[in-house]
């Protein structure tokens, strides 16, 4: 199952890399990056992506709330939080995401995560 993707991390290099990631799956697509969480917020509302792949640190830099106004900016889209921090992944899950990753995994454990919300 493809989908369209959204790349929502403060660090340019990161969110090139994840392009470069995604631009080799045929079945996704790259609808647009965000490096801070109102840039997030707007672009969201006008791309409804399928599923953010998010900067755990946007999200603690804007407060939990993030999350929330994410779901109510894009109902259906799923969210994804990245962190290099494994023991980021316990908050994450609390605050409503609906999975984490953690950045020190191999590629293919994210491509794997992205598929498996993709497809419900």
């Amino acid at each position: 199952m493809g989908g369209r993707v959204f790349l929502a991390d403060h660090h340019q290099p990161v969110r090139s890399a994840l392009r470069l990631l995604l631009e080799h799956e045929p079945d996704l697509s790259v609808v647009g990056e965000a490096d801070e969480p109102e840039s997030v917020l707007a672009a969201v509302g006008a791309v409804r992506p399928d599923l953010i792949l998010l900067d755990w640190d946007l999200v603690e830099r804007a407060g939990r709330g993030l999350i929330a106004a994410l779901r109510q900016a894009a109902l259906a889209t799923r969210v994804v939080a990245l962190s290099c921090r494994p023991e980021d992944g316990a908050a994450a899950e609390d605050a409503g995401v609906d999975a984490f990753v953690c950045m020190g995994e191999p590629p293919e454990r994210l491509l794997t995560t992205v598929r498996a919300m993709l497809a419900g």
